[in-house]
């Protein structure tokens, strides 16, 4: 019980007030604590977004590649200058022989005469505008046909002219030689496949560049395809490729012709070897990640709860040291995404990508642990090295999928995995699903962005009505001791007429 002893010159109201609001401010508190368990819970799901992503963006693409898995190494002799070799996990170890006499080129056009200005001395540089070009005539165009139609205004400079064409849907590259004088336009793509080649741009601009078709010689250079004659040890003679790129891929091997065999030193030999190394290092680092995710998220769902360490207040934080502080905000976090289905159901998705193809699994000397470790893989380097070299396409075929099912891989399976899980954790806690930034700003639109902004509106409704009953608690105790005051002078004065 409230006990108020004394009138003006000692009645608190200050601390009379503070005891007053203390259990009125009770249900605040409760409001606040919400809110901070629950901005608690949502950065935990941005720490398991970011190493989702990290998992689907980063490890699974770069592991699912031919370069990260290869099982087979290419060995070049002879000319080891015309072309360079990489050998897939199809490689068939046939030797092939592959001498280069064409290199693909792309097509272009180029100015046939130097560039001048109107005044005729003047330098022609990347800063000089179309419209002081000799010959410049309103309005000028480019257009590709099926495509793009651009005109320059009078303000273009040659500069500003070829990032236009650059980004325009012709796909081809600009560039202004300035000593020269020359503006050249190249297709982006090797080989007789593109706009330039087959004709297809035009406009006034291309009369005043002095760029033309019809000049085989000087101006319009004819793109031309890659040739290579390869005879292997199972042929008799030797065949003819032909490529629109200056790369080809025969008996699984990538091929990338650099430059004519003719003039860097004849035919290329080349033959392949089993090589266990790269793809022993991708499949141990990606057991290695999937042990840590797997342990990190069942020990989270696992994790206790204590429900009577509820966040503290800044009142209860005033009262405690730091060190008090932390300890209790390490309870007061603990259990926040306990059972949560978000985590149980990803955890139950990677590991059945992993069970599907557990028994090529344990061929490979990958296996899984006591029940109680929660399905941890083990790793015998040697017996996977040993499945590598005996045969190296069905271990490429187990973790990236076969050429008749290119999603059937483990790897394809845990990125579905990974996307499904962050699509609701997208969904619930607003997070990205394209960013492993533990600080990237939280999508308001979203479940528990929603239920943030009603406590945020509960909360100041409830602050504005607190800050409310406590003015009025003020005004009441201002009244009370003003008219204690009255008494105390009226009985003062009546005191004084008795003893007078």
């Amino acid at each position: 019980m409230l006990r108020v002893s004394g009138f003006s010159s000692g009645l608190d109201i200050d601390s009379i007030v503070k005891q007053m609001m203390t259990a009125k401010r009770a249900p605040l508190d409760k409001l606040n604590q919400q809110k901070t368990l629950m901005g608690w819970q949502r950065d935990s799901y941005r720490e398991f977004n970011a190493k989702l992503v990290d998992l689907k963006m980063n490890k699974l693409i770069k592991w699912n590649t031919s370069s990260q898995m290869n099982t087979q190494k290419a060995v070049l002799s002879g000319n080891t200058t015309a072309v360079r070799a990489e050998a897939s996990a199809a490689a068939n170890g046939v030797e092939m022989s592959v001498t280069v006499t064409q290199l693909a080129t792309k097509s272009s056009l180029e100015s046939a005469t130097k560039l001048t200005t109107t005044l005729g001395t003047d330098k022609v540089t990347l800063a000089t505008k179309l419209s002081d070009l000799s010959g410049a005539t309103s309005p000028l165009t480019f257009d590709v046909a099926g495509g793009d139609s651009i005109t320059f205004t009078s303000d273009d400079t040659i500069s500003t002219a070829m990032a236009k064409i650059n980004s325009s849907s012709a796909d081809v590259k600009a560039s202004f030689d300035e000593v020269s004088g020359k503006l050249s336009i190249t297709s982006n793509k090797f080989g007789t496949d593109n706009v330039i080649e087959n004709q297809k741009i035009s406009g006034s601009l291309l009369t005043l560049l002095d760029m033309d078709y019809s000049d085989t010689v000087d101006s319009f250079f004819k793109a031309k395809n890659a040739i290579a004659e390869i005879s292997s040890s199972k042929s008799t003679a030797a065949e003819t490729y032909t490529s629109t790129s200056n790369s080809l891929t025969v008996n699984g091997v990538s091929l990338t012709f650099l430059a004519k065999s003719a003039t860097t030193g004849g035919a290329t030999t080349i033959t392949t070897q089993a090589d266990a190394d790269k793809s022993i290092e991708t499949i141990k680092a990606f057991v290695e990640t999937y042990n840590d995710l797997i342990n990190t998220m069942t020990t989270k769902i696992g994790e206790e709860k204590y429900r009577t360490y509820a966040p503290l207040t800044d009142e209860q934080k005033e009262a405690m040291s730091e060190k008090d502080i932390e300890l209790w905000e390490e309870k007061a976090k603990s259990g926040l995404l306990k059972n949560d289905v978000i985590l149980q159901t990803a955890i139950s998705d990677m590991r059945a990508a992993i069970t599907d193809k557990l028994g090529d699994l344990s061929g490979m000397g990958i296996t899984t642990g006591q029940y109680y470790e929660n399905g941890k893989l083990y790793l015998d380097e040697d017996k996977l090295k040993q499945a590598i070299l005996n045969n190296p396409q069905k271990v490429n075929d187990v973790f990236r999928g076969s050429a008749v099912d290119v999603n059937g891989g483990i790897f394809g399976a845990l990125s579905a995995a990974a996307d499904k899980a962050l699509d609701k954790i997208v969904l619930k806690a607003g997070t990205s699903k394209f960013s492993t930034d533990l600080k990237f700003a939280y999508k308001t639109e979203s479940v528990m962005g929603r239920m943030l902004k009603d406590y945020n509106s509960r909360i100041d409704s409830l602050q504005d009505r607190l800050a409310d009953l406590e003015t009025r608690y003020y005004k009441q105790f201002t009244a009370m001791e003003t008219a204690m005051n009255k008494y105390n002078s009226q009985s003062s004065s009546l005191s004084g007429l008795f003893t007078s």
